[in-house]
């Protein structure tokens, strides 16, 4: 099974970060490999980075395709291009967010939601009316570290502690999902933080939920519906 990782923003310098986190929540025998984009932005934290990353990643998924790729992850929590990508690749493709929510809402009652900027939040309301669930969804929180401030895992694991906690002990949240693929390696310590608090409640990373989904759908078999997802027609573009 080959997988194909794409981090949609420019430049190389998370590449080794994402392909050491994506292999170690992987099956054996899956094959992972991570591309970047040759335009776009560094982060995507509001619609205009991702309307402006969107024909980077459409490229890297036009290439997966070509290649023959399994299934494609566009490792963002905001599912930038996902739905487009979906149109023109005959393999499944998610984001960050539906794979992770959804896995969330199997385990709790009420998900919530610890992301990193205010800027997100609109965002993130709109996808959970995009797929429906807006109303499973009880706590929207930040961080208040951009994504390119995520580095100091300390400080993160600080701040996700702390606004977890307070929203499983107001009642608005059974579940807890990182809402940042960036926040790399952290949703366990995370978990046991809350439980040490008294919190007995699951903590989902967004990243292995679209990773073991994705494996998950290529054994079973299934690729985007072509009843949802129609090819584009064919007419001249200029991207």
């Amino acid at each position: 099974m080959r997988i194909r990782v794409i981090l949609p923003v420019i430049g190389d310098a998370l590449i080794d970060h994402v392909r050491t986190e994506v292999t170690g929540w992987a099956a054996a025998g899956t094959e992972v490999d991570v591309v970047s984009l040759e335009r776009g932005t560094a982060s995507i934290e509001s619609e205009y980075d991702e309307a402006l990353a969107g024909p980077g990643i459409l490229q890297r998924v036009e290439e997966a395709a070509a290649d023959g790729v399994d299934g494609v992850f566009i490792t963002c929590f905001g599912d930038p291009g996902v739905h487009a990508a979906r149109e023109i690749i005959d393999a499944p493709v998610v984001g960050g967010f539906e794979p992770a929510m959804l896995t969330a809402l199997s385990l709790g009652e009420t998900v919530g939601i610890v992301t990193v900027l205010p800027n997100v939040l609109p965002m993130l309301r709109s996808l959970g009316r995009r797929y429906g669930i807006e109303g499973r969804i009880g706590a929207l929180r930040v961080v208040d570290l951009p994504v390119l401030g995520l580095e100091d895992r300390e400080v993160l694991l600080d701040r996700l502690a702390e606004q977890a906690s307070d929203a499983v002990a107001r009642g608005e949240a059974d579940v807890i999902v990182l809402g940042c693929t960036g926040m790399l390696g952290v949703a366990a310590e995370l978990r046991d933080r809350l439980a040490a608090a008294g919190h007995a409640v699951p903590v989902v990373d967004p990243t292995g939920a679209a990773v073991t989904w994705l494996e998950s759908s290529v054994r079973l078999g299934v690729t985007p519906s072509r009843t949802t997802y129609m090819p584009p027609p064919a007419k001249a573009r200029s991207v």
